[in-house]
């Protein structure tokens, strides 16, 4: 009897998913991509600058082969998000008798201010990898929506976090940086209305059969890995379907949705997985990491292999989601 409930739900999930999944608001855009303005470019040199400090400057970051490099990194994530105008708050706690942190930066919001919208990226790598895509991808668009948001007028508190220890050993674990993070927002009592995890960000191909996923998710989805995605668990849903409306309305760039049960393989990756354990609405934004990077985890995660052009316009893209977020009611 417990088999066929077992059975039965996960039938039910699964209908449940293929529905959401196909039920996204507006279209992706499809064709050649507009030419590139000033201000995309300028961006672009922004996010390229950031990936070379932390993939090339700084390289491996890590608690167990690199502290010290770890901690060069957060102060550097800690310099630029100062940059925005606010004060950043380091989150400290200890692994291994290495101090790590978080580091949080505010822009309080008006008529709804207890409810917060957070914007976070991982900023440590896998052991022997520099990590650009995975994740200083993620870190430099955090820093340069931090800097352009800072001075946006809206109802909803934006915060922007730099999360440690995302990475193997700690990812899943009660030592990742956005574990820890979120129990302490629940502890707090705090009204998290969205979490947005960037994750691997950088990557894209016009190849065709340049995308992959997990069984049997590619029945549903595009074969050729140039959009970028937004993925939740089936309590996000609703978050899911305002974030990619908002990207399609403001941003003529290949995106996906989807809403899927936490049960498949890799749909928790990554640090909105520490939001859902605290019954809070998260999602990541992804390139698909390793459904489409080959060079994911290793040492050829190198800035070069970044696509700045096409992660600039996603960033630009998701200043417009988060503004819609944190300015509307999420119903």
């Amino acid at each position: 009897m417990r088999d066929r409930q077992t059975r039965w739900t996960t039938l039910r999930d699964w209908a449940v998913a293929g529905w959401s999944a196909l039920r996204m608001p507006g279209r992706s855009h499809r064709g050649l991509l507009p030419p590139a303005d000033d201000r995309l470019t300028e961006l672009e040199h922004e996010l390229r600058r950031h990936v070379a400090v932390l993939a090339e400057e700084i390289g491996e970051r890590n608690v167990q082969r690199r502290p010290q490099q770890l901690a060069q990194a957060a102060d550097y994530v800690e310099a630029e998000l100062a940059k925005a105008g606010a004060r950043v708050e380091r989150q400290p706690y200890e692994v291994l008798g290495v101090t790590c942190s978080n580091l949080e930066v505010e822009f309080r919001g008006g008529a709804r201010a207890d409810e917060i919208v957070i914007v976070g990226a991982h900023y440590d790598s896998v052991p022997e990898s520099p990590a650009a895509n995975d994740n200083a991808s993620g870190v430099a668009a955090i820093l340069c929506l931090s800097r352009k948001l800072s001075l946006a007028t809206s109802d909803r508190t934006i915060r922007f976090v730099a999360f440690v220890n995302e990475e193997a050993p700690y990812g899943h674990t009660e030592l990742m940086g956005s574990r820890v993070y979120a129990r302490r927002c629940r502890e707090r009592g705090e009204k998290i209305a969205a979490m947005l995890s960037l994750e691997t960000i950088g990557y894209y191909s016009d190849a065709p059969g340049s995308q992959r996923y997990p069984a049997p998710v590619g029945l549903l989805y595009p074969s050729v890995g140039n959009f970028i995605g937004f993925i939740g668990n089936t309590r996000s849903g609703r978050l899911v379907r305002r974030a990619v409306a908002a990207f399609r309305r403001h941003e003529p760039f290949p995106s996906q949705g989807g809403v899927l049960p936490e049960s498949l393989p890799n749909i928790g990756f990554s640090d909105h997985w520490s939001f859902w354990q605290e019954g809070y609405p998260a999602l990541m934004v992804t390139d698909t990491a390793p459904f489409r990077y080959p060079h994911y985890h290793t040492p050829e995660d190198t800035a070069d292999k970044i696509d700045y052009d096409r992660l600039a316009r996603v960033v630009r893209g998701l200043e417009e989601v988060i503004t819609d977020l944190a300015m509307a009611p999420l119903a």
